[in-house]
C-alpha cells in the first residue's frame, strides 16, 4: 500500500507559470484593445474565438466530473482534482465574457436592426434572437454552471477536511441531474454564441458536437498538465501506465465520437442540398478554407485514430502528451472553422489578433488555473475508492 504523505502541489514552476501567464495575459489582452480601436470588427471576431476555445476546458472539466462520479474508474480520481481546478476558473470567464455584450452588433446580423429589418428570417427568429433575451439567457448559463460547480468543489473540500463519505453519494446524486443541467445549457448556449454567428444555418446536431468538442478539448489540456507533473510528487507515487491506458482509450473514444458527429452533420446538409443551410459549407470549402479542413480530417481524426490504438503508445507518457498536444492544436483549427469565416469577404487568413487574443485569455485563464491548482491537494486521498484506484483498477 502506497501512503500518501502530502497531496498538495508546492511547486515553484507552477508559480513562476502563475506570474509569467497573468503579465503575457495582460500585454496581449492590451494590444488586442489597442487593436480593437482601428478594427472593432476584427477583434471582437477574434475574442470570441479565443474565448469559446478556453472556456471549452472548464466546462468540458465539469462534465467529465460529472460522467466519472456516476461510471467511477481509476482514472477519474486521478484527474479529479484537476478536473475541479479547471471548473474554478468558471468566474474569470465570466467576466471576461463581459465584452462581447458590447460587441454583439459587431458579432451578430440579427443584433443589427438594420439587417433584421431587411431580413424576413432573422424578423422570424427575433422573438429568440435578440440583444436583451441573449444576455439573459447567458446569465443564465453561467448561473447553472457555477451553482454545479460550487457544490461539487464544496464537497471536495469536505472530503478533504473532515474524511466525509456521505460528500462522494452527493456528488454522485447530483451528477446525473447536472449532465441534464449541462447538457442544456451548453447546447443553447453553443447556439447563441457560435452558431448564430450564421443566423441563416443552423443544425440540430450543433450542441453535441460542440459538446463533445469541449470535452476531447478537455481531455487533451489534462493529459498534458498531468503528465507534466508527474515526475513530482505527490504524483509521481501514484500515476501508473494503467492510468494513462485509460484516459488515452476515452480520448480514442471521444475523437471517434467527434469525427462521426462532424461528417453527420457534413453529409446530412450536404444531401439536403437546402439553400439556408448549404452555404455554410460552401464557405469553409472554398478560398483557401478546405486546406483546414483537410488538416482536420488528417490530424484531428485520421492520424490520432491510427496512433491511440496501439497500447504501448498509450501508456508511454512522452508519446501520449505529444498526440493530447496534436488534438489540443487541432481543437483551435476546429474552432477557428467555425468563426472566423463569417463577416468578412471570405477568404482565408489569420489576423493577428486572433493569436493575441487567444494568448491573452490564455494567459489570464492559466494564471488563474495555476492559482487554483496549488491550493488544495491534488489527490483525492479520502474518496473510499482511492486505495483501489492506486492499483491500477478500472
Amino acid at each position: 500500500m502506497i501512503k500518501i504523505q502530502d497531496a498538495t502541489l508546492n511547486l515553484p514552476i507552477l508559480q513562476r507559470v502563475q506570474k509569467r501567464s497573468f503579465a503575457a495575459g495582460g500585454i496581449f489582452l492590451a494590444l488586442c484593445i489597442g487593436g480593437a480601436l482601428s478594427n472593432p470588427d476584427q477583434f471582437f471576431r477574434s475574442y470570441l474565438f479565443a474565448f469559446v476555445f478556453w472556456s471549452g476546458i472548464p466546462l468540458g472539466s465539469l462534465a467529465i466530473l460529472m460522467l466519472q462520479y456516476l461510471t467511477g474508474g481509476a482514472w477519474g480520481i486521478m484527474i479529479r482534482r484537476l478536473l475541479e481546478a479547471s471548473t474554478r476558473t468558471l468566474p474569470i470567464l465570466a467576466a471576461l465574457f463581459v465584452p462581447i455584450f458590447f460587441g454583439m452588433q459587431h458579432l451578430y446580423e440579427w443584433a443589427q436592426p438594420e439587417k433584421v429589418k431587411a431580413d424576413k428570417i432573422l424578423q422570424h427568429k427575433a422573438p429568440y434572437l435578440n440583444i436583451p433575451f441573449f444576455a439573459l439567457r447567458t446569465v443564465v448559463y453561467f448561473l447553472a454552471w457555477y451553482s454545479l460547480i460550487y457544490f461539487f468543489n464544496k464537497w471536495s473540500q469536505q472530503q478533504d477536511d473532515n474524511k466525509a463519505a456521505q460528500t462522494k453519494f452527493n456528488a454522485e446524486s447530483l451528477s446525473g441531474p447536472g449532465l441534464v443541467i449541462f447538457g442544456a445549457t451548453a447546447t443553447f448556449a453553443s447556439f447563441d454564441w457560435v452558431m448564430s454567428l450564421e443566423p441563416h444555418w443552423y443544425s440540430t446536431i450543433f450542441g453535441m458536437y460542440y459538446m463533445i468538442g469541449q470535452t476531447l478539448t478537455t481531455f487533451s489540456f489534462t493529459i498534458l498538465v498531468l503528465i507534466l507533473l508527474a515526475e513530482r510528487k505527490p504524483l509521481s507515487e501514484v500515476l501508473s501506465p494503467e492510468h494513462l491506458h485509460d484516459l488515452g482509450k476515452l480520448t480514442l473514444a471521444f475523437v471517434m465520437i467527434w469525427a462521426y458527429l462532424s461528417f453527420s452533420q457534413f453529409l446530412i446538409i450536404w444531401s439536403g442540398n437546402l439553400p439556408e443551410e448549404t452555404p455554410y459549407y460552401l464557405k469553409r470549402l472554398a478560398n483557401g478554407w478546405w486546406w483546414l479542413q483537410l488538416a482536420l480530417i488528417l490530424f484531428h481524426f485520421a492520424l490520432p485514430f491510427i496512433l491511440l490504438l496501439s497500447r504501448s503508445l498509450k501508456r508511454a507518457p512522452r508519446q501520449l502528451i505529444k498526440v493530447a498536444s496534436l488534438i489540443l492544436f487541432m481543437r483551435l483549427i476546429d474552432l477557428f472553422l467555425l468563426i472566423a469565416p463569417t463577416g468578412h469577404d471570405g477568404h482565408f487568413r489569420i489576423h493577428w489578433m486572433d493569436l493575441a487574443a487567444l494568448l491573452g485569455i490564455g494567459g489570464v485563464w492559466l494564471g488563474v488555473f495555476c492559482r487554483t491548482l496549488i491550493t488544495r491537494p491534488v489527490l483525492p486521498v479520502h474518496d473510499p475508492a482511492f486505495e483501489e484506484a492506486l492499483q491500477g483498477g478500472h
